[in-house]
């Protein structure tokens, strides 16, 4: 294989990044093409800078669906429908509710983990190469807490992540209070997760990787990439004024992966669940690390910008506004946590590319074998990647691995 094969990548996110470094590595030539500047306010900015590997199960839950009516009445729940879009979202809900029986839900659980083990590794390779990570990574663990109400659940999800071999800690009420002093005590139990890490600032950490990127003779070309053609079977860029020819390219734009897929007569289930933070400025003394309120569903991490309160799901689509109520709802838990806060700072919302069945989609187009795809990580993406990244060269460059990577393959829809 000639060593200047041209990949072109859409998408400056994480997964865009991560996957153009690996890239790399392997001696191709890459150019990412973005709308907005890599660290915009896009999902790779405004996540809860997680690093999670244990997070092997998803929202395709057997116990899930009984839960659903209360989450969607409770104005504290983690729940929210934009009722404009309810009629667009229902093919979703079916083929979610196909996914949520006990063999569907270990099937994600399983293959979420095969990924997730890998994770932490892909990550330090690329942290290797950076000089100065400037402490925007912290290895504190993430705290899992909640009151007596919702055990069933719990079991569940401890279970599960035990068969799968995940280190986990289960935690009680002097444990907690000795790990994060400052939660008031209104929680019951807990689980420990002490190898998972947290990012002090997301935007940061990408503009690492993406400096990394552009050193290593990377190109980036600012443009909205409407569509892909073909010449001969090389994809070929459409931009409002422009054509790029590559030899292969990587679709890595997230929940506006979609428009690109249905382009291409591969008719993917992508949808978005749209997540919402704020900050509480000068306030991230009051946490060492992330922790997750799990009744409410909501999490809140120590960063530079101050407390970051992250959370929700609404299901709305991509262009419907932002829903005052969701910031409502951080704000009202993050007091309901801590009390007394200062009034909050910077209200966002970003969109989690979400599968019916809770799985990414890493690996090539149905119909065009010089198309790859890697997107759908839903509230993972953060964490998957880097892992996804190399995941995704690895089949570019045609090597052999001992994943079994069927599982996150597009044709799984067909």
């Amino acid at each position: 294989m000639s060593k200047l094969q041209k990949i072109g990548i859409i998408g400056s996110g994480i997964q865009g990044v991560s996957n153009a470094l690996f890239l790399q590595k392997k001696g191709f030539d890459v150019t990412i093409f973005d709308r907005d500047e890599p660290g915009s306010p896009a999902a790779s900015y405004g996540n809860a800078g997680h690093f999670s590997p244990y997070a092997s199960l998803s929202l395709n839950r057997t116990d899930i669906l009984l839960d659903v009516p209360a989450m969607l009445m409770s104005s504290s729940g983690p729940l929210a429908l934009k009722w404009n879009y309810v009629p667009k979202m229902i093919p979703w809900f079916v083929k979610f509710l196909l996914n949520t029986s006990k063999s569907k839900m270990m099937h994600t659980a399983k293959n979420m983990h095969q990924i997730l083990d890998l994770a932490l590794p892909a990550y330090d390779e690329i942290f290797d190469e950076i000089d100065d990570l400037d402490g925007l990574v912290e290895n504190k663990g993430i705290l899992y807490i909640w009151n007596d109400k919702d055990l069933k659940s719990r079991e569940l999800e401890i279970k599960v992540r035990e068969e799968l071999g995940v280190e986990q800690q289960l935690v009680n009420k002097h444990e907690i209070h000795d790990l994060e002093p400052h939660i008031r005590p209104f929680y019951h139990a807990g689980v420990f997760y002490p190898y998972a890490r947290h990012a002090r600032n997301p935007k940061k950490i990408l503009l690492k990787f993406f400096d990394l990127f552009m050193k290593k003779g990377g190109k980036f070309n600012k443009l909205n990439i409407k569509d892909i053609e073909f010449d001969g079977d090389k994809p070929t860029f459409i931009s409002e004024a422009q054509r790029f020819v590559f030899d292969k390219a990587v679709i890595a734009c997230g929940a506006f992966s979609k428009k690109l897929t249905d382009n291409l007569g591969e008719k993917i289930p992508l949808d978005t669940e749209r997540g919402y933070h704020v900050h509480f400025k000068n306030c991230d003394h009051l946490l060492s690390r992330p922790v997750i309120f799990q009744n409410r569903g909501f999490g809140v991490t120590p960063m530079e910008q101050g407390l970051r309160v992250v959370g929700t799901v609404e299901f709305g689509g991509l262009d419907n506004p932002l829903s005052k109520s969701r910031i409502k709802n951080l704000i009202n838990n993050a007091k309901y946590m801590f009390g007394d806060l200062p009034d909050h700072e910077d209200e966002w919302l970003g969109f989690r590319p979400t599968l019916p069945d809770f799985l990414p989609v890493m690996g090539p187009s149905k119909k065009y074998k010089n198309v790859f795809y890697c997107f759908g990580h839903h509230h993972l993406g953060w964490t998957l990647g880097p892992i996804s990244g190399k995941i995704v060269s690895g089949m570019i460059a045609e090597e052999n691995t001992n994943l079994n990577l069927n599982p996150y393959s597009s044709s799984r829809f067909s």
